[in-house]
């Protein structure tokens, strides 16, 4: 379920990146970014490389800026993964039995028990990678926890984890992953669409690697639009079901 592209194009984290600031929300350091005062707010689930990251940050500061009060939890108490000299993951299983997301999703509640408890009304989860498992748990009891989810390049999630979804769900999904690949997509939209119930989205990106929403290239024009787009979907969705 993980491999190369999950520990591919590593971030160099950086503490002081992003607009926001870092404290303790729900018990854990979380760089925080937007206005305190929303009623809506949006769990930023990371990847393995967690909070620091600073593509991951900038995103949270423009879902900020459209109105949200987002939350980004150190889900890895200062432990993100970290390649091995020689570029290789091989410590990955070893690290992931200290770091599951089985654990993040218990910390998740404590952050959302914090958010409601400073007044928010409604809260969506974006999970990356390792964090969509996350909002993939949150998301299996109806608005108990979180209103609406978005899964980006997700890793660890199963068809059955998606037939358990109660909130309103979006995918994205990049052409080129060996983690989730497209087809494994296609069998969880089956799913999505057999459930009436609740609003589904699933999208396919073409010509991008497993991490193109936060993980992209700079320099390469195609890259970043790419991402962008990701970012816009995402506006929009939570727009549309965190309100």
């Amino acid at each position: 379920m993980s491999g190369p592209q999950c520990c591919s194009h590593p971030p160099v984290l950086n503490p002081s990146s992003g607009s926001g600031h870092v404290e303790k929300f729900g018990g854990l350091d979380s760089y925080v970014t937007g206005s305190p005062h929303s009623k809506l707010a949006i769990l930023f689930l990371s990847d393995i490389f967690g909070f620091q990251a600073p593509k991951l940050r900038k995103f949270a500061d423009k879902v900020a800026a459209a109105g949200y009060f987002v939350v980004v939890p150190d889900f890895f108490y200062g432990d993100p993964f970290v390649l091995a000299d020689d570029g290789s993951f091989d410590r990955l299983p070893v690290w992931l039995k200290d770091h599951s997301p089985e654990k993040g999703f218990e910390d998740a509640k404590l952050v959302i028990e914090a958010l409601k408890s400073k007044g928010v009304s409604a809260i969506g989860a974006a999970g990356f990678c390792w964090g969509a498992k996350v909002a993939v748990e949150l998301g299996k009891h109806d608005h108990d926890f979180i209103h609406a989810g978005v899964l980006l390049h997700p890793a660890f999630t199963t068809v059955d984890d998606i037939k358990e979804v109660k909130v309103p769900i979006a995918i994205l999904g990049a052409e080129f992953d060996h983690i989730t690949p497209p087809e494994v997509l296609k069998q969880w939209e089956e799913v999505l669409i057999a459930k009436t119930e609740i609003k589904s989205y699933v999208k396919i990106f073409p010509e991008v690697e497993h991490g193109w929403t936060t993980r992209y290239n700079v320099e390469d024009e195609k890259s970043v639009k790419s991402a962008e787009e990701a970012h816009q979907d995402l506006l929009e969705w939570f727009s549309n079901h965190v309100k």
